[in-house]
């Protein structure tokens, strides 16, 4: 009996896709962090009769056939690249991305990562660094007498010192691209790496080139919708429950076989 089997991938559809609203609900005040959504596809079909065929009664062709499916299969979970709201913090290294595009990262191993998270800090040294202590590129370093930051749209940081009337540029952001940003693999602390699904990185300042600008003393929120993921789950839920019955309904059909006398 198919029914056991196509319930079983039912069952396991419905339960990845629990465990994606779990993540996005785990996540809702993630800075920077995108929605995913699991997305399904159904399996291969039994062809017990083939749409088109000609019958071998009478000669007509079969208009629709038989076709028997044998389940779902999960197809993929995908970022649903939308921008969350913006929240004031206030902090001088507290940068939010207004449109699209990625600060650039550099990791211990020396690989290129991109986030979102403008949440930076400085470092002993004085270096413009991640929450996490990775160097954002181009590495722009802060002079210890500097009185305060400023950084525009375009992503140059200026430096205010006491004994000097006018700002010093210390360097400027990088705003970075991709063809597929929904093909970019998330490696956790809310860091990615560019794939051969995303295309190549595309580096350009901020506000060029469709990319958008940074604000500073805001953190953009995560664009999680909760009332949308609680509605998922509820509906993952019972599509669970009514695999699970199907599979109960299985069982007492097959029981049912085996007491004909």
């Amino acid at each position: 009996m198919r029914a056991l089997k196509i319930a079983a991938t039912g069952m396991s559809a419905q339960q990845m896709r629990v465990e994606t609203i779990s993540n996005n609900l785990s996540n809702m005040s993630t800075t920077g962090y995108n929605a995913r959504r699991a997305e399904f596809a159904d399996l291969h079909y039994q062809q017990m009769t083939r749409p088109g065929t000609i019958s071998a009664t009478d000669g007509t062709v079969v208009p629709t056939g038989v076709q028997l499916g044998l389940g779902v299969r999960p197809a993929a979970v995908s970022v649903q690249l939308q921008q969350g709201s913006l929240s004031a913090t206030g902090g001088d290294l507290d940068l939010a991305i207004e449109g699209m595009g990625y600060l650039e990262i550099t990791l211990p191993s020396g690989q290129t990562a991109y986030t979102r998270d403008g949440g930076l800090k400085r470092n002993g040294e004085g270096l413009i660094v991640t929450s996490d202590g990775y160097p954002v590129e181009p590495e722009i370093v802060i002079p210890d007498d500097a009185r305060s930051i400023s950084i525009n749209a375009s992503g140059e940081v200026y430096a205010y010192f006491t004994d000097a009337p006018d700002a010093q540029l210390l360097g400027q952001f990088n705003m970075t691209g991709f063809t597929n940003a929904k093909g970019l693999e998330a490696i956790g602390g809310n860091l990615f790496v560019e794939t051969e699904a995303s295309g190549p990185a595309l580096v350009s300042t901020p506000g060029e080139d469709g990319l958008g600008t940074v604000r500073q003393g805001y953190l953009e929120d995560s664009s999680v919708d909760a009332v949308r993921e609680i509605t998922e789950l509820i509906e993952a839920q019972r599509g669970y429950e009514m695999n699970a019955k199907v599979i109960s309904a299985a069982d007492q059909m097959m029981g049912a076989t085996t007491q004909i006398r």
